[in-house]
């Protein structure tokens, strides 16, 4: 019983590998996005504390 139950905790280990490895190439295309869209929040802060401080 306990050669089945590590048999299938490998195979749910696994699964849970491959669709992580999906999700984080799928998201390889959006990290540029995501980094400008970073930048720009940073530089609307910025604006936004040069203008409090005047």
């Amino acid at each position: 019983m306990e050669m089945l139950h590590s048999k299938s905790l490998k195979h749910a280990l696994l699964a849970m590998l491959i669709t992580a490895s999906f999700g984080i190439l799928g998201g390889c295309a959006t990290i540029e996005g995501a980094g400008k869209d970073i930048q720009s929040a940073g530089e609307a802060v910025e604006e936004g504390a040069e203008e409090a401080s005047n």
